[in-house]
This record gives structure tokens, sequence and C-alpha cells, in this order.
């Protein structure tokens, strides 16, 4: 048996050095194999991909291929070619992401396939900048409840305290009232379980869960609040307006028993990219004191003598505020995605390269954001380059792609300005900050979502 089991292991080293090692198809482009089997360049890549990718690219052209733990990733780095990223009919958003979305929700692959279309068009079709107004009034009054809560002076980490208010808002706002923590213990109790399942997100996607025991215990955790959460959608056609929340929207479209896995992926994806972005935002406008008086004039200007306890902030008053709009969409602009992908299904043409089937194609939209044609000195914090877009007709810059493209574009992405415009009108306007920190820089470790601060940011606070 001890000879069989050598005889085996020997034959696998030699089919994974060939596979490896072997020459490159002459039409394929320039790939970074690393020295191990299997696990390739992956230890290398790991480290910081995002620096990896900025790397790469400089040493093998504009598009080049990983190879990571038995993956091919390619990467495109052209403008030219995003595009064909985003609009081919030779690759595929759902193959690309469907193991994924199994590692950190539990959805089956047959479950995944059959109801991804219907959720895309549902989320995209609740969250049209139409409808999006609807839900101006009820997210500014959790905005203001929350906000309240932080009391009349204070300090701690700008990223908590974005937390502390956003988390609760945002559930009141798209799952329902009765669905967000009410309790100072519960809502530290959500704060601290979806921190953990936010922050392993990444980790969870590729890993199996015995490898990720707190991040897995925070998932289960997840789930069964969504069971809760469901039920009470199932109950109850209409919320407490009489009108539907995104979440009984959902209870009608998914007819599995995986219903609950997909309320969980819904408020993930309404909850881990525009916590990081306001924190960002506001830490960029509270560091630059020219910004931050021109972003307090229009915001003083729109809402005048309005109550600082209870601040009604309407729709008109955030068209009134474009250079806060414009604070936004530079901060999304400078912390975009690491990465987004997309799977290859037939032989793909890019450049002078045939990238083959099984090929993850990989795309960066925080590199693609410093390409200084479309945006010069592309590291600055510049607010005023976006009034070369036409926002009220949401019209983005030329280049811009934090949102992606094609057919699976953010389906939340209107909501998403709305929301983070309205809390850093309404943060600014009943309180004074004073940064203790200077603004971290973002960490290179992960690509999925908007990156996190690598190191402190404290404020202090006081309520006008």
């Amino acid at each position: 048996m001890d000879w069989i089991t050598l005889i085996l292991s020997v034959i696998v080293v030699v089919i994974s050095f060939h596979l490896i090692f072997a020459e490159n198809n002459p039409y394929a482009p320039p790939c970074i194999r690393g020295w191990i089997p299997w696990f390739g360049a992956a230890f290398e890549f790991g480290k910081a991909p995002l620096y990896f990718i900025a790397q790469a690219r400089a040493k093998y052209g504009p598009v080049f291929t990983v190879y990571a733990a038995g993956k091919r990733l390619t990467f495109v780095t052209l403008h030219e070619d995003f595009r064909t990223f985003f609009m081919s009919k030779d690759v595929d958003f759902e193959q690309a992401v469907q193991e994924p979305v199994y590692n950190t929700a539990s959805i089956s692959k047959g479950s995944f396939y059959k109801f991804h279309p219907a959720c895309n068009a549902l989320i995209k079709g609740r969250l049209t900048p139409g409808n999006t107004a609807l839900l101006v009034s009820d997210l500014c009054e959790e905005f203001n409840q929350h906000l309240e809560l932080l009391g009349d002076r204070g300090s701690q980490q700008l990223n908590e305290l974005v937390r502390s208010v956003m988390y609760p808002a945002v559930i009141s706002n798209l799952l329902g009232k009765c669905n967000a923590p009410g309790t100072p213990l519960s809502r530290q109790e959500f704060k601290k379980k979806f921190t953990i399942y936010d922050e392993g997100f990444e980790y969870g996607s590729q890993l199996p869960d015995i490898f990720l025991k707190e991040w897995a215990s925070s998932k289960q955790w997840l789930l069964s609040l969504l069971v809760n959460m469901v039920n009470k959608a199932e109950e109850n056609t209409y919320n407490e307006s009489g009108s539907k929340t995104l979440l009984q929207h959902l209870v009608t479209t998914i007819t599995d028993k995986f219903l609950p896995n997909y309320g969980l992926l819904m408020l993930w994806a309404s909850l881990a990219n525009a916590i990081p972005i306001t924190f960002w935002a506001l830490a960029f406008i509270l560091s630059n004191p020219t910004i931050y008086e021109t972003a307090m004039g229009q915001i003083t200007s729109a809402l005048k003598d309005k109550d600082k306890q209870k601040t009604h902030l309407s729709l008109d008053n955030l068209q009134q505020m474009p250079y806060v709009k414009w604070c936004i969409m530079e901060a999304i602009r400078l912390r975009a995605p690491g990465a987004v992908t997309r799977r290859v299904v037939r032989p793909l043409r890019l450049q002078n390269y045939i990238i083959p089937p099984g090929d993850m194609l990989m795309m960066s939209p925080y590199w693609a954001h410093r390409n200084t044609k479309y945006f010069p000195e592309p590291e600055e914090f510049k607010p005023e380059r976006w009034e070369k877009a036409d926002l009220v007709k949401n019209v983005f810059l030329d280049g811009f792609v934090a949102f992606g493209g094609g057919k699976n574009q953010c389906p939340g992405r209107w909501y998403a300005i709305m929301e983070l415009h309205m809390f850093v009108a309404l943060i600014l306007y009943k309180y004074e900050f004073t940064l203790l920190d200077p603004v971290p820089n973002p960490s290179p470790l992960h690509l999925v979502g908007t990156q996190q601060p690598e190191g402190p940011c404290s404020v202090q606070y006081r309520h006008r």
C-alpha cells in the first residue's frame, strides 16, 4: 500500500509540474506561474494582491495571467478592453461568482443559476433613481435617530462611528424597521458579527469553513438572523408605512429553501461597500480644510436654519449640494474595488492574445481609476474633477468603472450614492469633527469590494 501511495504521489507531482511548466500556448498572455505545483504564484500574489497587479502590469504588459491555487487569473488593464470584459458573450458573470456565493452564503449551484437573474432584476427595479427617491424621507429619519445616539460629544474610531449609525439605519430602510437591531446590546452584537463576516468575506469565498471558525460562526449567526427576518416578511405583506421593503419583495421572488441565504447576500451587498466608502469620504473631507469649507458652505446654505437634532433633508436639499456629491464620487473613485471577475466560457480574443475557456478574467477598477489619461493626478482627492460629469442625469466620468458595466452593473448604485450623499451632509451639519490621526493608507490585502483602512483614524466630535 505504501508503494502504491508513493507511486501515485510521484505521478501527481509529475503531472502538476508538466501542467505548470509546460510551454505556453503561443497565443496565450504571459503567465506568472510560481514554482510550487498547484499553488503556483498564490503565496506571492496573496501577500499584497493590489500591489502585485500593478507590478505584474509594469513587467508583463496590459494582459497577463497569474496561476494561483489551481486557477488561472487573467488580468486586463486597458480601458479599450473593458467593454469586451463587460459585454462579451464569451464571458459569464454567474459562472465566475457561483463558487464564492456557495462558500459565503451556502446557496447551491442549481438555486443560484435559477434565481440570481430574478434577484438582480428585482434589486435593479426596486432601486431605480425614481424608487430610491421614495426612500429618502425614512432613511433621513433613521440617520437622525442613530446620529443622536452619539451624544453631545465624544471620540472614537471614525470607521466604528460610521458603522454604528449606518448599519441599523440601512437595515431598517431596506429590510424593515422591525428587522433593525433596536437595543444598544443588539446593535453592538450585530456590528460585531457582521464586521467579522465582512472583513473575512474574501477569505471565506475561497476557503472551507473549517479553516475560518470565527468567520463561519458569524455566518451562521447572520443566517439565523435572516431566517427570523424572512419569517416576519412572510407574515407581513407590507411594512409599517404601507409599502413593501426590499426583503418583502425578495420573499415573493425566491421560492426555495435558500431564501434566508439570498437575504444574507442582499444584506452584505447593502452594507459592505457603503460603510467604508462613507468613512473614506469623511476622512478625505475632514483632512483638507479647503474641501471641508467648500462642502460646509453648500450644506449650510441648503439646510439653512434646520433643526440640528431632527434635521429633515429632502432630495431637493441634496441637489443643492453638488460639491458634497462630487466628494462622494471622488472617494468611490479612489477606493474602488480591487478586482471584478468573469469566467471565460469560449475562446476570447484580447489584444493579440486568445484567452482560453476556464480562465477567470479579472479587471481592477482600483487601478483603472489611476489612469492619468482619464484622471490627471490620480492619487489626489480632487472633487472638482466631477464637475465635468452630468451627475444630475446619472452620467459618470469617462474611465469610471467602480459600479461595473453591462447587465451585471451594480443594481443598487443609485441608492448607494443617495445614502452616502445624505449621511455625509447630515453628519457634517450636526457635528463638528477633529481628526486625531492622519488619513490611513488603504489595505492592499483584499481585492473584493472597497479597501478597508490599513491603520487607525480616530476623531473627536461635538454636537453643533
